[in-house]
């Protein structure tokens, strides 16, 4: 009771909200970077893209950072400091993944972006896209949380049919490619999209546990 009491007549620091928009948009634009990039078949444009990806991905850490640093210095958070703390990690970590793709297709300069690696980089860029929609809804979701639930709902989705698109692909590589290491470049590649997405559907889930504790 005391708790709730206090929470109620101490107003909560608002920052974080502009400052996980801002790190939502960083991913995003990092995504629509990843998927520009498989539209070509050079290693040199490849490269370009891959910098131009690990730039996005340093100022996401540095977003992060700074939220972080921000969390050790604010008194009363809109929410406990783990779900902020946690929510940002994720988001950051979705960051990792496709700067990880991105370097990988880089380096291992693989004689084709197959068709589903292309279809990965969409369903990660559409998830992306719910990530910054949805902390778009975080500062007022609690009035109406079923647009934040909605867009959790479509990360999860998003996810199975990554799964799909990942576990179909991985069936005809083996059936198909003759060569070694294309095959483990390839491979290794399609894992790193893949597990983008699952980066992508735990935002989601901390969202979640986020609506049920807040709303």
């Amino acid at each position: 009771m005391k708790n709730s009491l206090l929470n109620r007549f101490i107003p909560k620091e608002t920052k974080f909200f502009p400052l996980l928009k801002q790190l939502s948009q960083t991913v995003t634009d990092a995504s629509r970077l990843l998927t520009d990039s498989m539209e070509h078949d050079a290693q040199e444009t490849w490269q370009e893209y891959y910098r131009k990806v690990k730039e996005a991905e340093r100022e996401g850490d540095q977003m992060t950072q700074r939220i972080f640093m921000e969390l050790g210095q604010t008194f009363i958070t809109p929410f406990d400091r783990e779900d902020i703390h946690d929510l940002a990690s994720s988001i950051d970590d979705v960051a990792d993944r496709i700067h990880s793709a991105s370097k990988r297709i880089a380096i291992y300069n693989p004689n084709v972006i197959p068709e589903s690696g292309k279809k990965l980089a969409v369903l990660i860029q559409q998830g992306t896209s719910l990530i910054r929609k949805a902390m778009d809804e975080l500062e007022t979701f609690s009035k109406n949380p079923s647009r934040l639930k909605a867009y959790c709902q479509q990360l999860h989705e998003i996810e199975n049919r990554a799964d799909e698109v990942y576990e179909l692909f991985i069936m005809q590589l083996f059936n198909e490619e003759t060569d070694c290491i294309e095959l483990m470049k390839t491979k290794e590649i399609m894992q790193e999209l893949e597990k983008t997405t699952d980066a992508a559907d735990h935002v989601g889930k901390l969202l979640k546990n986020i609506i049920v504790k807040y709303a």
